[in-house]
């Protein structure tokens, strides 16, 4: 992240990426939990199944984690493009968060149908902000990729929630290949800083 400094005589930027590297290993540590608890609770429900009370609350609880990353993230980056950004982010979440409320009332398809279009368009998002962020902290490349990657997962899931076939396990993989993608980026950025 860059914050700037301005006194009277100069203009400082420095880059402050220790705190997405922080932010990125929660991400991570998050994730892994999320799964885990998916994979050992939900992992054979499909479409046509009601959540489970546990199943439920791991829906719910995804895309509003989501939101307060992003705010936490959205307190370490300079204001400007970015910060209209994550509002956006955030916004998209939040009405995800709401939507699953909903949707976990119905059918496991139903809620894939709202992570899948969440994951579309957070994908999307996290593909603005990495490449708007690339000069000032750098070391982006895996959130691009991570970014294009959501965008067809979510597109995928939301095309397949239908399917008799479809399961929270496939939750479960978008949010692990996620978890995988947070600690390259941890790996870029300590390479870039070292």
């Amino acid at each position: 992240m860059t914050h700037t400094t301005v006194t009277p005589a100069t203009t400082t930027t420095t880059t402050a990426p220790s705190g997405l590297r922080s932010l990125y290993l929660i991400r991570i540590a998050f994730s892994l939990v999320w799964v885990a608890l998916v994979l050992a609770t939900s992992a054979s429900l499909v479409s046509k199944d009601r959540p489970t009370v546990i199943a439920a609350v791991l829906l719910v609880v995804y895309p509003l984690w989501d939101v307060i990353a992003t705010l936490l993230e959205r307190r370490m980056a300079a204001t400007g493009a970015t910060n209209r950004v994550s509002t956006i982010n955030m916004a998209v979440g939040l009405a995800t968060t709401a939507g699953m409320v909903i949707a976990v009332f119905s059918t496991v398809g139903t809620a894939l149908l709202v992570f899948g279009i969440w994951a579309l368009l957070s994908g999307a998002i996290q593909l603005v902000v990495a490449i708007r962020r690339r000069r000032t902290v750098g070391a982006q490349w895996p959130m691009v990729i991570s970014g294009g990657q959501s965008v067809l997962a979510g597109a995928a899931t939301a095309a397949m929630s239908a399917s008799a076939t479809s399961g929270l396990s496939t939750v479960a993989g978008y949010s692990a290949f996620g978890a995988f993608w947070f600690l390259v980026s941890v790996v870029a950025l300590s390479v870039r800083r070292g």
